[in-house]
């Protein structure tokens, strides 16, 4: 099967069975966003909305955070992977957000990736999600069911996925399908044993058509 027809069919499954995905991070504002994505690091969405309630209650705003002692921080979010950095990370985030930005988060990919905590993974993820602009940001649920479906060939870093994918998905889809993979990955095709007998995408997808007993 062709590369082409293979993301056609990708894309038109997802539209009638997932057409208007959202990301499973609770937020009401750019900045909280922008806090749940550096928690989310290597930590699960579910374990990050647990923590976000108390944290903003605390900190509602990237002023009030930026005056925050690391300490504080790390008691509110110690049960996430890494507190002691991310607390780090997060303060020095607000303290930017507010010095550079007048606590406005920017639309620009690059000026993201100059807050602390947000590399460039993170910084497509809140470009998509926020602005709706047709960023792809790769983590390893993206990166692995990509080359599972056939969706890339031979990437072998997340920025060579995202090159991939960015090429050949139309502008307006690429923030959906950002969360069209993420989600898929998480819940049918999962890294140690995916669940084909449950997944739609089989009819395609080259990991599928490999099954020696299928």
């Amino acid at each position: 099967m062709r590369k082409t027809e293979r993301f056609t069919r990708f894309i038109d499954y997802f539209l009638e069975h997932q057409p208007n995905p959202e990301t499973e991070l609770k937020y009401q504002a750019p900045y909280e966003l922008a806090v749940a994505v550096i928690l989310s690091a290597q930590c699960t969405d579910k374990r990050v909305n647990i923590i976000s309630p108390g944290f903003f209650k605390k900190f509602p705003t990237p002023e009030s955070l930026m005056k925050a002692k690391i300490q504080e921080v790390y008691e509110l979010i110690k049960s996430c992977t890494y507190p002691n950095n991310k607390a780090k990370s997060l303060i020095g985030m607000a303290k930017m957000l507010v010095t550079d930005y007048h606590g406005v988060l920017p639309s620009d990919v690059n000026e993201l990736q100059k807050l602390p905590g947000i590399g460039r993974k993170s910084a497509n993820v809140l470009v998509s999600i926020v602005f709706n602009k047709p960023a792809m940001a790769v983590d390893t649920h993206v990166f692995r069911v990509a080359a599972r479906i056939g969706l890339t060939t031979n990437a072998k870093t997340p920025l060579q996925t995202e090159i991939q994918l960015v090429k050949q998905i139309p502008e307006q889809y690429i923030p959906k399908a950002h969360h069209w993979l993420i989600l898929h990955g998480r819940y049918i095709c999962i890294a140690r044993k995916p669940k084909c007998q449950e997944c739609g995408l089989t009819s395609f997808c080259r990991y599928y058509e490999n099954l020696p007993d299928r």
